[in-house]
């Protein structure tokens, strides 16, 4: 078997009203080394922002690895760990309730990235004095703020 490198994403969304502009940021940390990364749209949600900051983060990595990625989103960790998005892919991207699945070209990309990494979700509490998740958050808020002045 071989050795898989374990990285450490925190990840978090912004969004001004729903849809509006948004951004996203994300921190990368696998053996001392630390990396951050943001983006933003001029028209987006925060659904998108959240799902867009862990996709972009995954990306980032060259070689399979062991992810463990923390977020304050339930709607991303949710879709995953309860197995919602693997669902909503298997039925054409129709929910339990028939309605159609929200944001299926992201959740593809991830789906697709958690086959390629052996990723583990965590929810954290937003706004609770975690210091990454504060700084995702600054990073996603800039973005947003950025991206509000291009509309």
């Amino acid at each position: 078997m071989l050795f898989m490198k374990q990285v450490y994403i925190f990840s978090d969304g912004a969004c001004s009203g729903n849809p509006g502009p948004g951004g996203w940021g994300a921190i990368l940390r696998y053996d001392g080394k630390e990396a951050e990364i943001s983006g933003g749209e001029s028209h987006t949600t925060n659904n998108r922002m959240e799902l867009t900051g862990v996709i972009e983060a995954l990306t980032r990595l060259k070689y399979p690895c062991k992810a463990k990625v923390r977020t304050d989103s339930r709607y991303v960790v949710d879709g995953i760990t309860k197995n919602w998005a693997k669902s909503w892919r298997k039925n054409n991207w129709v929910k339990s309730d028939k309605k159609p699945a929200l944001n299926p070209d992201l959740w593809e990309k991830l789906l697709n990235l958690c086959e390629t990494h052996q990723v583990e979700f965590e929810w954290i509490k937003g706004h609770a004095g975690h210091a990454e998740n504060e700084r995702c958050d600054q990073l996603a808020v800039r973005e947003r703020d950025k991206h509000s002045r291009k509309s």
